[in-house]
């Protein structure tokens, strides 16, 4: 199964239902499920910045402290529905939105990420 790597805290956001676009500067033309791969990186800055300054302003939740968001693994699943171009969702920040439905956390695999999609070898 294909997988993408997001950053934390935007993977927990998606798979969690309250993001409904991934924000990149490609298109996509693959509709589908995709497994959700939480990226290594993410700095306490970058955690900071994104929880005050975004995610507060669009969507005030509580997102999991900065030690536990899981990374370096598949977090979840979602399906593409769409790739756009413009959207009224409050996430989209273009140029591309990958369109995402039917989300839902998945348990934790450790797996190192890889850019654009990637195969898995996982089946759900």
């Amino acid at each position: 199964m294909k997988a993408i790597s997001i950053r934390q805290p935007w993977a927990w956001l998606i798979v969690n239902g309250h993001k409904d676009i991934e924000n990149r500067s490609w298109r996509t033309h693959y509709r589908g499920q995709v497994l959700i791969h939480a990226s290594q990186g993410m700095t306490r800055k970058d955690y900071n910045e994104i929880c005050s300054a975004v995610v507060d302003a669009i969507l005030p939740i509580d997102i999991p402290d900065y030690e536990e968001l899981q990374r370096g693994g598949i977090v979840g699943v979602a399906t593409i529905t769409d790739c756009v171009d413009q959207s009224d969702s409050p996430w989209f920040v273009g140029a591309k939105g990958f369109v995402l439905a039917d989300a839902k956390p998945l348990p934790f695999v450790p797996m190192k990420g890889k850019l654009s999609f990637f195969e898995t070898g996982i089946e759900l």
